[in-house]
C-alpha cells in the first residue's frame, strides 16, 4: 500500500521552511507522497497556489511525490495550468501527481466570474487541452497554434486523479478513465457505493478501470484514550460545520470516516478498507484536527508509517 499524507500543520501563512521540514520528515519516515489542497478566500486557511508551495518542498526532498488533492481546473486557463504543472514536474525530477477538482463554493465561482453551471464542461475542456499539450501536440486553434515547452518529465504526462463528490462528478471521472480520489469525510459504506458507480461509468465508456484506489482519511494513532476521545469530539464538530456549510449527507460520527484509535485498532481499520474497497493508496490527512500539540501529531505520523508498513 502506498502511504501519503498532507501536512500536519498548514495554512496560507505557513513559511516554506516549515512546510519543507514536514515533507522531509515524512520522506524520512517512509511516506511516498506529500499532498496539498487548494482553497481560496478562507483567511489563514487559504491555500490559493499549491503548486508554488510544492515547488518549495521539492528543493528539500528527493524521492517523495508532490501532489495536489484538488487543483481547481475551472478557475484556470489550460495552457498556463499545463505550463505550471510541467515546470513543477521538471523541477522535481518527475515527482508530480495532479489531483484535480471542480470546486463547489458559490462565492469562489462568483469571485472568479466562472459560471457554476459550466464547471464540469470547463473542467473537462481544460483537462483535455492540458493532456494534449503535455504530449507535445499543437494546441490553441489553427490561427494561434502553439506547442508547450518545457514538457513534463513523466510520459505521457504526470498522473491525474479526480477528486469527486456526488454522482455526476463520479460519472465524469469514470468516463474519463481516471482514478477517483475519495473525499476524506465519506463513510465506508458510501465509498463502496461510489467506487461501484465509478467502475460502472468506466465500463459504460469502454475504458479500463484504473488500478489505483486512493482514499484520504483523517488518521490519528495514540495510546492516550483521553486524547482520542477529544479528537473524536472535535471531528464531529467539524463534520457538523461542513454539513451546515453546503456539504449535506456527511456522517456526523467521526468513527464513520476517520481512523482514530490505538495502534491495533488503526491497523484493523486500514485492513478493512483494503479488504472492502481494494485500497491501494492511503493519504493521511489531519487538517481538521485542531488543539493538538505539534509533537503529538508528529508522533502519530511517525507511528502510523511504522504501523502500516509492517
Amino acid at each position: 500500500m502506498h502511504l501519503g499524507l498532507t501536512p500536519w500543520r498548514i495554512s496560507g501563512q505557513v513559511d516554506a521552511h516549515a512546510l519543507a521540514r514536514q515533507a522531509a520528515l515524512a520522506q524520512k519516515w517512509g511516506y511516498e507522497s506529500f499532498w496539498l489542497p487548494e482553497s481560496h478566500f478562507a483567511g489563514e486557511a487559504a491555500i490559493p497556489d499549491p503548486l508554488m508551495l510544492l515547488a518549495a518542498v521539492s528543493a528539500s526532498t528527493e524521492t517523495i511525490r508532490l501532489a495536489t488533492t484538488s487543483y481547481l481546473l475551472p478557475l484556470r486557463h489550460p495552457l498556463q495550468a499545463a505550463e505550471q504543472v510541467a515546470v513543477l514536474d521538471r523541477l522535481s525530477g518527475g515527482r508530480v501527481i495532479l489531483g484535480v477538482g471542480r470546486g463547489y463554493q458559490p462565492a469562489m465561482f462568483d469571485a472568479f466570474e466562472v459560471s457554476r453551471k459550466d464547471k464540469r464542461r470547463l473542467f473537462e475542456w481544460c483537462l483535455g487541452v492540458m493532456q494534449r499539450a503535455w504530449q507535445g501536440e499543437s494546441v490553441g486553434g489553427d490561427s494561434a497554434a502553439v506547442r508547450l515547452s518545457p514538457l513534463p518529465v513523466q510520459k505521457p504526462h504526470p498522473p491525474v486523479w479526480v477528486a469527486a463528490f456526488g454522482p455526476k462528478a463520479l460519472a465524469q471521472a469514470g468516463r474519463l478513465g481516471l482514478p477517483y480520489l475519495a473525499s476524506p469525510m465519506e463513510p465506508l459504506g458510501r465509498l463502496r457505493d461510489n467506487y461501484r458507480r465509478h467502475g460502472e461509468a468506466c465500463d459504460a465508456a469502454g475504458v479500463d478501470r484504473p488500478p489505483e484506489v486512493p482514499i484520504m482519511r483523517t488518521l490519528l494513532v495514540s495510546k492516550d484514550r483521553r486524547l482520542l476521545d477529544r479528537v473524536r469530539d472535535q471531528l464531529g464538530i467539524a463534520a457538523r460545520q461542513m454539513a451546515s456549510g453546503g456539504r449535506p449527507g456527511l456522517s456526523l460520527e467521526a468513527d464513520d470516516w476517520a481512523i482514530v484509535g490505538e495502534p491495533s485498532a488503526v491497523a484493523d481499520k486500514v485492513a478493512a478498507y483494503e479488504e472492502t474497497l481494494g485500497l491501494t493508496h492511503l493519504i493521511v490527512t489531519r487538517l481538521r484536527i485542531g488543539g493538538v500539540e505539534t509533537a503529538v501529531l508528529e508522533e502519530s505520523v511517525r507511528t502510523a508509517a511504522e504501523l502500516l508498513h509492517q
